[in-house]
């Protein structure tokens, strides 16, 4: 428990720092943000209005140190504000519509990678220098240097606009209305193939990669030895041996490759025009939108923080030597 509050305590702190960068940002741009912000409302917000959201985002005549308490009170009871593209819906409502797409692909796509790039690098590992090594660990380095956007408009490209074997936007046919029925899901489930299955393309490189090292480092100790020659099968030795073990690195490397994964989702969503948190993100810039720009940034810090907390405990869950200590 003494581990898990140090490191709640750190991850707290560091949520701190990422909220205090995002308040400065904008305060050190040229000009008035507030101004910038809402050039393009026109006569949609009233002066009082205006008034009321500087307020609410700490824009207010003021030190500099009010309108930081101003800005973290409203960040920590959840009132980010009102959209200005999205006028008068709130920053909440906006991304809160959002989120539930960008976690299913998220999901999905890290689930695929993470169970696909383990396996093959256990395999690879196990029969080092084969012809199924070279080719599996070639691939994944090419996979790993292709940035997600490249991948995205290729397969956009060959199976959406050549082949038409799947769909080119949206996350669910126009025509249909949201409900929990076979045909809704299906549909989702049909458009959310091709932007999962490339993103997934570009993941699994990087979860091969530390798998296999990580299992070549451990299939020379001592202990894959003497199960070797205990006569334990190749299959167990490999599994409960070599695997088990080489898991937990593996467990570290997901958490930090959640980065990599939220950029390569944001840019997979504008390709293919998935109403995730990537979409609203670039309509937000390309309107100006501050203040959902700036509730995204604090999503996906808190995703960051959560995924790497969640792979502190999981990490001293697995290995007792860290409870020992």
């Amino acid at each position: 428990m003494a581990f898990v509050a140090r490191r709640l305590f750190f991850y707290l702190v560091a949520f701190l720092v990422a909220a205090s960068i995002n308040f400065l940002i904008p305060r050190l741009m040229p000009g008035d943000p507030v101004d910038i912000m809402f050039s393009q409302s026109g006569t949609r917000l009233s002066v009082e209005n205006i008034a009321a959201l500087k307020a609410t985002f700490g824009f207010v005549d003021g030190p500099l140190w009010q309108q930081y308490l101003t800005y973290l009170g409203s960040v920590f009871t959840g009132d980010l504000g009102v959209s200005v593209k999205y006028f008068p819906i709130s920053v909440v409502d906006v991304l809160g519509r959002a989120l539930p797409w960008t976690l299913f692909l998220m999901g999905g796509a890290t689930l695929l990678s993470f169970t696909m790039g383990t396996l093959l690098g256990i395999l690879a590992a196990w029969r080092r220098g084969s012809r199924f090594d070279v080719t599996v660990s070639t691939a994944a380095v090419v996979s790993t240097a292709t940035p997600a956007v490249v991948v995205s408009l290729f397969g956009l490209f060959v199976f959406g606009f050549t082949l038409k074997w799947f769909p080119i936007g949206y996350a669910a046919d126009t025509g249909l209305d949201p409900a929990l029925s076979l045909e809704f899901i299906g549909s989702v489930l049909y458009h959310a193939i091709l932007p999962i299955a490339t993103l997934s393309l570009v993941l699994t490189g990087d979860f091969l990669v530390t798998m296999r090292n990580n299992m070549i480092n451990l299939l020379g100790e001592d202990y894959v030895t003497m199960g070797r020659a205990k006569g334990l099968s190749d299959r167990r030795v490999m599994l409960m041996y070599g695997a088990r073990n080489a898991l937990l690195p593996g467990v570290t490397s997901l958490a930090i490759a959640i980065g990599k994964i939220l950029g390569g989702s944001l840019v997979t969503e504008v390709v293919f025009n998935y109403p995730g948190l990537g979409n609203i993100l670039y309509k937000a810039i390309l309107g100006r939108d501050y203040p959902v720009i700036q509730g995204q940034l604090l999503i996906m810090t808190l995703a960051m923080l959560l995924a790497n907390f969640a792979a502190d405990v999981a990490y001293a869950y697995l290995d007792p030597r860290l409870r020992r200590s």
